[in-house]
């Protein structure tokens, strides 16, 4: 696989060159906010990354690929050592995919064919058009599983998802984040609804979760993950992990051991 292709930081779709193929990158790289004319792929075949856009941010691990239509401006922060497989999609195959950014579960076909487009030149004229039309197809079919942090509009919003950033595992209710930032109880729980179409317990899980996949996957225990992100025992975590994540969080690291 090619080592010294690493994705180059730019603000501009126009002097962009469009990133494809496969790197290897050290944790806590970071592309700045830029866009693609076309669409783009992005999976961890190790590792994990995250990829914020003005909707919010996605965290992918190593079981899912995340889709960004044309001209999203979007930045992307990798997590443990990474290999990084990148592709983009064409105009007329854009279409089949939603008009969102999202995250995929990655099937073992559309993992196989990830690794087999990312991972070699073309050998036959057309073999890696097919090989993407493959990818597409898997991609129509599968779920949206999206681990979507989104981001608020209204400024007594704004704040106090802002204080939570700042320290994911406080265990701050929401009438005290209201009473910080200026807000009743119920007015701040109804704005966690009608804006972010969440609880506020389910916005913060989340958060929480995008945290514990940065420190398991850069190799932090379950149980010191779990104390670091806010939980008062691993099995509390193990569950809340397994709900949003699909797997177990030592399944989650055995997986990333196995593929590194």
């Amino acid at each position: 696989m090619p080592k010294d292709r690493q994705p180059a930081t730019t603000s501009s779709e126009q002097d962009a060159t469009p990133l494809q193929g496969a790197a290897w990158l050290p944790h806590g790289y970071r592309l700045d906010p830029h866009s693609h004319a076309e669409g783009q792929l992005v999976y961890a075949a190790a590792g994990a990354l995250a990829t914020a856009t003005e909707r919010g941010t996605w965290v992918a691990p190593a079981n899912r690929v995340t889709w960004t239509p044309p001209h999203f401006a979007h930045s992307h922060r990798f997590y443990g050592r990474t290999d990084v497989r990148v592709l983009q999609v064409p105009l007329d195959l854009c279409a089949q995919l939603v008009d969102h950014p999202s995250v995929f579960a990655v099937s073992p076909l559309l993992r196989e064919t990830l690794l087999a487009l990312t991972g070699s030149p073309e050998r036959r004229p057309g073999a890696h058009r097919r090989l993407l039309a493959v990818i597409v197809d898997e991609l129509v079919d599968a779920a949206e599983q999206s681990l979507h942090l989104p981001e608020a509009n209204d400024d007594r919003l704004r704040a106090a998802t802002a204080l939570l950033h700042e320290d994911p595992a406080q265990s701050t209710t929401l009438a005290e984040l209201g009473r910080r930032v200026g807000a009743g109880e119920r007015t701040l729980s109804r704005l966690f609804q009608t804006e972010l179409g969440m609880s506020f317990h389910r916005w913060r899980t989340t958060l929480r979760i995008h945290h514990a996949l940065a420190h398991l996957t850069d190799g932090m225990s379950v149980t010191e993950t779990a104390l670091a992100c806010g939980w008062s025992n691993p099995s509390s975590f193990i569950d809340a992990f397994t709900e949003v994540v699909g797997q177990t969080p030592g399944r989650y690291q055995l997986e990333l051991r196995r593929h590194s």
